[in-house]
């Protein structure tokens, strides 16, 4: 089974995503950037569901970068969640995939849509 993790400080949110993915995936979940690293210590995901703005704005963009230049994690995709591309005038579809500013595999817009996200994440995992 292919293995998924969660990064979010929204617990809502994460119980939403865990719902709709947890009879295809298994799953972990981190409420933070440093929370995402201890749980990467034992767990490597085939694909990270990561939101940009945590406990500081830039948390999601950091981790994101992180893990792309990370040996370890060379083949861990990166679906990235955002509600704030409109507020942060920054064309996301655009920027996903540039591997210095925003090196994630594709992103998604909140508020998500359970039908969108599985499609998602099967054509980044297959």
């Amino acid at each position: 089974m292919k293995k998924i993790l969660i990064v979010d400080d929204d617990a809502d949110l994460r119980d939403a995503i865990r719902t709709v993915l947890e009879d295809t995936y298994t799953i972990e979940e981190a409420d933070s950037k440093q929370a995402a690293y201890s749980i990467l210590e034992k767990f490597t995901p085939d694909c990270i569901v990561l939101d940009v703005m945590m406990e500081v704005y830039s948390s999601g963009f950091e981790l994101a970068r992180e893990i792309k230049n990370d040996v370890r994690f060379p083949n861990v995709k990166i679906l990235m969640l955002t509600g704030v591309d409109k507020e942060m005038n920054i064309d996301f579809k655009s920027e996903a995939g540039n591997s210095e500013w925003l090196p994630v595999d594709d992103y998604l817009q909140k508020p998500l849509e359970p039908k969108t996200l599985r499609e998602k994440i099967a054509n980044l995992v297959g």
